[in-house]
């Protein structure tokens, strides 16, 4: 049987002596460990998919935050330590293994870069991430009776995953997936940085250079055997100007790489039949809890116990979401109509300022709750009857298929991700309102075009039970990253 060699130097099987494609899921973050937005939720949710298929075996490696709570710290297993070169420092490596619900879990211990506040925003952000990637390939040697065929990596943080391969360890065996979870966020440092925390041969510094300094992302997309990222239609809009933050050049070159694989959300965690985090349960076949939830939310925030048309959302308060569509419109909708208006999220300090604004003059009918709270969101959900989504750029979103499984109609700009999962009802059988230009006008539109099929009550509980009946789980999703690592081994 064929032999393959280990980080350490060890001699390992073939991956294929039990028939499955081995896969090592590189990622900064992940449910229920570490989390702040989409690539958690991702991370927690595709490998499981994965290894539901016989022939994948897919593992997480993730830094150990000081975030990670003592009850997963408890049942870890340390398998060993080393030492990582950053450049010209060696810096401590520990590694833990942790085996929950079906996966084996890989923990990077170092206090100095792991154990702060907050997953990102540091100084060093780029060194922190520059460790973990070079201490991934440190860490086969470690991982008993596993040896990946595939490393996939995620973002920029793990970016150099694919670039060390290719520059320094040079596993002729292993081959590197990059997915791109948003283009906006891409790693770009000063042109210092290979000397000062990255540190690979000369002859490989063209891969990171870019605009005069280094980019993570870039080399990323340069060096790995195939780019997918999370919704076919961003694959599409990366190729525009408009979409790529500068990277339009660089995918376009390595188009042949690249694939767009639609996400999926987590159907167990997201379910009003079994959600513990909401007033009442409901289902498609009775949906009377539904309201329940909306009279226990509306009490829960002091606004009138009524049946006015609920419109939340749930977003980070940035440009990409489209928050800029609303501020001209969102008095008015309000103020003219039988309307309440929930927001859930925290951002750009003059977006509060608006929404606190919002609130205070229409203290009837808004709240706005600036906080980031995941099991407060369950409850907006299972309450509002319609979620803005009118972002500028979404490369996928999760939100709005999110909406769709608690009966909360999605109202979305036709973009990336949700373009792939969210069709128009106006004609047809749909699962909710779309709009395509990037325009005040167009969002007040669909809001309006909502709002008349809310006050059609048969045709509103038609559009409830269909969006309540659709599939947004992994399996499609898993089925396709499959097909992706096949077509690279």
């Amino acid at each position: 049987m064929a032999k393959k060699k280990t980080a350490a130097g060890k001699t390992a099987q073939s991956n294929n002596k039990n028939n499955k494609i081995k896969i090592l899921y590189a990622t900064s973050e992940c449910v229920p460990f570490a989390n702040s937005g989409g690539l958690g939720e991702v991370a927690g949710s595709l490998p499981r998919a994965l290894n539901r298929k016989r022939d994948i075996e897919c593992r997480v490696i993730m830094p150990l935050y000081g975030a990670v709570s003592d009850e997963f710290r408890e049942k870890m297993r340390f398998l060993g330590s080393c030492e990582v070169g950053v450049t010209w420092r060696m810096q401590y490596m520990g590694l833990f293994e942790l085996r929950y619900k079906g996966v084996t879990y890989y923990f990077v211990d170092n206090e100095y870069y792991f154990k702060r506040d907050g997953l990102y925003g540091h100084f060093d952000d780029g060194e922190r991430f520059a460790f973990f990637s070079k201490a991934i390939f440190e860490a086969l040697g470690m991982m008993e009776d596993f040896v990946p065929d595939i490393i996939h990596a995620n973002d920029w943080q793990t970016a150099l995953v694919p670039v060390y391969q290719t520059s320094i360890y040079k596993r002729d065996f292993m081959k590197t997936v990059f997915s791109i979870h948003n283009v906006e966020y891409q790693g770009y440092y000063g042109d210092t940085a290979i000397e000062d925390f990255i540190g690979i041969p000369d002859n490989y510094r063209h891969v990171l250079e870019f605009k005069g300094g280094i980019n993570l992302m870039k080399g990323g997309i340069e060096t790995t055997n195939a780019v997918s990222t999370v919704s076919p239609t961003y694959a599409m809009e990366l190729k525009d100007p408009f979409f790529s933050f500068g990277m339009d050049g660089i995918i376009n070159r390595n188009s042949h790489k690249l694939s767009g694989i639609l996400n999926g959300i987590n159907t167990v965690l997201y379910d009003p039949a079994k959600d513990p985090l909401i007033a009442a349960n409901y289902s498609a076949d009775d949906m009377s809890g539904k309201k329940e939830c909306k009279r226990d939310f509306q009490k829960m925030l002091g606004l009138p116990e009524n049946d006015s048309m609920m419109i939340a959302m749930i977003s980070r308060l940035v440009p990409a979401k489209g928050v800029d569509l609303l501020i001209p419109i969102l008095d008015d909708i309000i103020g003219f109509n039988d309307v309440q208006f929930v927001l859930l999220g925290t951002g750009y300090p003059e977006y509060e300022g608006f929404f606190r604004g919002i609130e205070a003059r229409h203290p009837d009918k808004a709240r706005c709750m600036i906080q980031f709270d995941t099991a407060l969101s369950h409850k907006v959900y299972a309450a509002a009857d319609a979620l803005l989504v009118p972002s500028r750029s979404e490369p996928c979103g999760l939100t709005q298929m999110i909406g769709c499984r608690y009966a909360c109609a999605p109202i979305v700009r036709r973009t990336g991700g949700l373009a792939d999962s969210i069709k128009d009802c106006t004609l047809g059988d749909g699962n909710g309102f779309v709009f395509d230009a990037y325009s005040s006008d167009g969002l007040y539109s669909a809001i309006m075009n909502a709002y008349g099929t809310y006050n059609r009550a048969d045709d509103w509980k038609k559009l409830a039970e269909h969006d309540l009946r659709c599939d947004f789980g992994w399996s499609s999703s898993a089925n396709a990253y499959r097909e992706l690592y096949k077509s690279i081994l």
